[in-house]
């Protein structure tokens, strides 16, 4: 693109490469509405107002004109879908810009993980902007594949579209000043850096944004939100598969406030981004709540853009990169036609363009110490034992201290009081560590479910009635080198083979989405399951989300920071 030749067709002296007429465009600046034509020349917006002069044409005839969707916040990996296919589901939707932390499969690969996904990107009509992992492991607490310290972040900020710091998850280590995790963060002074901070407040919440962490996508309720935006940081709204703060969080967004606020999704399954969609249906739902529909699309674009400092980006204006799209029915949202850098790449919900077929990278990854019967054994220790309970539609979980099944001094499976055992079974360097505890608010009658998506180490994480499917679940998991796994009786009723890293699938979306299908449906079969019990269940394992959770090494009370003896 020659800049003079931009501002030539900017002055209506030579034609538009695409012109875009009689469209109704959503300005995110000022929040309204204009009537007017669209000039595009290369990959930018030429101007906006009435142009007449276009190489090709296309007449709206009415339709809204908005910038492409941003998602502010997501980690790619939870899809399960390789890179170009996670691509062609979300393209149609209207996401043409994503800032993801791959600290999903980078706890497994390391940075090599994180090429990998940056490799497809640039393959792909659809820009993706990369945050350097921070917690790589995320915690002590438990065991990764991989290891990313400070001077490797330094090295992959200095990558291309790697435009800051991921989600510091180790808010404890923030506040106590641990050098590794505070190394890290002067490692990317200048540049952005994302918070993960749940239930955090007071001085300590002070404590972490003085260490220069300014956003936060873990509030649950609207006192928390409503402190948060109070001290300065940027409030980003999730709605994802299994994690739902929307409706807790909107009441938060007003004139005063919306500025500070955008939408993600933080995880989404392919199930959902193939029937539900991506920011798209974040924006959707909050339209449906009472929120105006051109501020709903400026917390999708043009408030995100500016937050991670995305110029040029997240709306419609001279100069700006022309990623669009048209929507027919703007209070439903519904998209047309998407636009990449100028580029029709998708209309009507089919996408428009091809990629180079994915190929299985990054397997052999799942490696288990033989696990012997033994090893899921729980000593009874007193009378009471704390146990996870689940708290419906969050991640975040209680610290239960529950009267227990106990049979000849160890500790059983209670079906009729719904506390199932969990294990952790080390999978990166067969370790043999292995951690058992107990859960309540599965809801499963018979069974077992293991996956190998467990954030954010990934090992194998697995829910079960009985020790001989826990061990049949373990086993599948193993020889699909990673997966998700429904078992009961012994047998395996349905399995999403994962072989990419054990959390992604070479395989094209519909059918990674109905396989993910069939592994759902298998396992709210075996009792009175929960929606999404298999995100749930990957964020069991999570050692930096309150308040109790189970990693390899075992119990963490995460208020303390401490692995229960």
């Amino acid at each position: 693109m020659g800049l003079a030749e931009l501002i030539s067709v900017a002055k209506g002296e030579n034609p538009a490469d695409l012109l875009l007429t009689n469209a109704r465009i959503v300005n995110a600046f000022v929040g309204d509405i204009e009537r007017g034509n669209v000039a595009i020349y290369g990959d930018r917006i030429a101007g906006v107002g009435d142009y007449q002069k276009g190489k090709e044409v296309i007449d709206l005839k009415g339709s809204y004109l908005a910038p492409g969707l941003i998602n502010g916040h997501t980690h790619i990996e939870s899809s399960m879908l390789h890179p170009a296919q996670y691509a062609r589901a979300v393209i149609p939707r209207g996401t043409l810009a994503l800032v993801t932390d791959l600290h999903e499969i980078s706890n497994v690969c390391g940075l090599d993980g994180m090429k990998l996904m940056m490799r497809w990107a640039e393959k792909l009509p659809l820009d993706m902007f990369f945050m350097a992992p921070s917690c790589v492991p995320a915690t002590s607490l438990e065991t990764s594949g991989a290891k990313i310290g400070a001077k490797d972040i330094k090295m992959t900020l200095k990558l291309q579209n790697v435009i800051g710091l991921g989600e510091m998850m180790n808010f404890p280590g923030v506040v106590a000043c641990d050098e590794e995790v505070l190394s890290k963060i002067l490692a990317a002074q200048g540049k952005v850096v994302d918070g993960h901070a749940p239930g955090l407040g007071g001085r300590e919440l002070n404590a972490y944004m003085a260490a220069g962490i300014y956003s936060d996508h873990e509030s649950t309720t609207f006192e928390e939100g409503r402190d948060k935006l109070r001290r300065g940081m940027y409030l980003m709204i999730r709605e994802g598969s299994s994690e739902k703060n929307l409706d807790a969080l909107l009441p938060l967004v007003t004139d005063d406030t919306y500025k500070r606020c955008f939408f993600v999704v933080d995880d989404r399954s392919c199930f959902d981004l193939l029937n539900e969609g991506d920011i798209d249906a974040v924006v959707r739902k909050a339209i449906y709540r009472g929120l105006e529909p051109v501020r709903a699309l400026q917390m999708a674009t043009i408030n995100a853009a500016e937050y991670f400092r995305l110029y040029g980006r997240g709306a419609i204006a001279p100069g700006y990169v022309a990623d669009l799209v048209t929507i027919t029915d703007l209070p439903r949202l519904e998209i047309d036609m998407v636009f990449y850098n100028g580029q029709l790449v998708a209309r009507n919900g089919n996408c428009l363009f091809s990629v180079p077929e994915a190929a299985a990278e990054l397997t052999d990854t799942v490696h288990i110490k033989p696990v012997g019967a033994d090893a899921l054994t729980l000593a009874a220790k007193g009378e009471t034992h704390p146990v996870i309970e689940i708290v419906p539609g969050q991640i975040v979980t209680r610290k239960r201290m529950e009267k227990v099944k106990v049979e000849n001094g160890i500790m059983e499976p209670d079906v009729d009081g719904d506390i199932l055992k969990l294990v952790v079974v080390e999978r990166h360097k067969a370790s043999g560590n292995i951690g058992v505890g107990l859960v309540k608010g599965f809801g499963l009658k018979r069974g077992a479910l293991a996956s190998s998506v467990a954030h954010d180490s990934h090992n194998i994480v697995i829910v079960g009635t009985n020790d001989a499917d826990i061990m049949a679940a373990i086993a599948e998991v193993e020889r699909l080198q990673g997966g998700l796994v429904v078992c009961a009786q012994g047998e395996v009723l349905a399995a999403l083979p994962l072989p990419i890293a054990g959390l992604l699938s070479p395989q094209p979306l519909k059918v990674v989405a109905n396989e993910f299908e069939r592994v759902e449906k298998a396992a709210l079969s075996l009792g009175d399951v929960p929606p999404s019990p298999f995100a749930i269940l990957s964020f069991l394992a999570l050692p930096v989300i309150p308040e109790l959770r189970l990693t390899d090494l075992g119990l963490v009370d995460v208020v303390t920071f401490k692995l229960l003896k």
